[in-house]
């Protein structure tokens, strides 16, 4: 068997999976419980083959979703204890973990497994102790009644996902996607992530700290498809010097206009923005070229390898040249088929 990707994370981690189990719940989320199977089950099509997808629950049988559906679990606990990558599915009214699946994911959590939960599914994880002292998020309409419920937490109310390392954390609905390609791409790499974001059709990245909702819906605005146009000419010309004040020229606005409409549409800055792509594109010319890291830095147009080096240690723990050497250590069950 090819050995899997391992990727260091910046507590020095060194993580990686390829058995997912889903923990399905009484009243499972239906829309929950099709994210993981989309994200996780049946990638052979895409050329990638490197997850064992499972579901399990207390006791192997029938679980009622949130719709009344009843879906068929047939297996148990036991299969948490080989998992690589625990999925908490959200269920039904403030779930609580039995005292059987708090042992199991406890014991998960000793032998380095990662544990992922979102919405609902996060009141299971904080029900277990896992999440005692750890930064967390849930739906937002869930945030004030998880942060009274679970005092030992710190619960951060307006962000889409929170990685805590072995623990990660989601808001509600689509956020559970944008956190598990997040887990797709923290320990797969970008090409990975961006191939099944493109298969379910989804935003490849979302940075975790943006907001989980707008207060009003945006108005349509002539702005926007300027902003938009903006957004698509700025990806496909990273290597250029490209400032703030550059792209709000483009965009025929004031630097402090832009910023505002930029921030209204994208829920993040444009220097944000502009750092996440530049660091993404980086990643994908190191896994999927042999051009030196010099040449890296300047197609994602940073000044010199210093900038790229420094930058790319905050993001990944470790400098491009040795998170380069990890994927020598990839499985080619991983990689994109020619063609595609």
């Amino acid at each position: 068997m090819s050995e899997m990707r391992t990727i260091g994370l910046a507590n020095g981690t060194t993580m990686g999976f390829r058995s997912v189990v889903a923990y399905a719940p009484e009243g499972m989320s239906t829309l929950g419980f099709g994210l993981a199977v989309k994200t996780f089950s049946g990638r052979t099509q895409l050329g990638v083959s490197c997850f064992d997808f499972e579901v399990a629950t207390d006791a192997p049988g029938p679980v009622r979703t949130d719709l009344g559906l009843v879906q068929h679990v047939e297996h148990g606990l036991d299969r948490l204890t080989r998992a690589d990558l625990i999925l908490l599915l959200p269920g039904e009214n403030f779930p609580v973990p039995t005292p059987a699946a708090t042992a199991a994911l406890r014991a998960a959590h000793r032998r380095g497994a990662i544990i992922a939960a979102f919405c609902g599914g996060s009141y299971l994880l904080a029900g277990t102790g896992l999440l005692d002292g750890l930064r967390a998020t849930t739906h937002w309409s869930l945030a004030a009644a998880f942060a009274a419920r679970f005092p030992a937490v710190e619960t951060v109310s307006d962000a889409l996902y929170v990685d805590e390392g072995q623990i990660v954390t989601g808001a509600g609905a689509a956020a559970g996607l944008d956190m598990f390609l997040h887990l797709l791409r923290r320990e797969h790499g970008s090409s990975v992530a961006n191939m099944v974001a493109r298969d379910v059709v989804a935003s490849p990245h979302r940075i975790g700290d943006q907001p989980q909702y707008v207060h009003s819906p945006v108005p349509a605005h002539d702005d926007d498809a300027r902003i938009t146009a903006v957004l698509a000419w700025a990806g496909e010309n990273l290597r250029q010097p490209l400032s703030v004040e550059d792209l709000a020229a483009r965009a025929l606005m004031s630097p402090r206009t832009f910023a505002r409409r930029f921030k209204t549409i994208t829920g993040t800055t444009p220097h944000a923005w502009l750092l996440n792509q530049r660091l993404n594109h980086a990643e994908e010319l190191l896994e999927r070229t042999d051009l030196s890291i010099q040449e890296i830095a300047q197609q994602a147009g940073y000044r010199n390898t210093t900038v790229l080096r420094e930058q790319f240690v905050k993001r990944r723990g470790m400098p491009p040249r040795a998170y380069r050497s990890t994927l020598d250590r990839t499985c080619t069950d991983c990689t994109e088929p020619a063609g595609r």
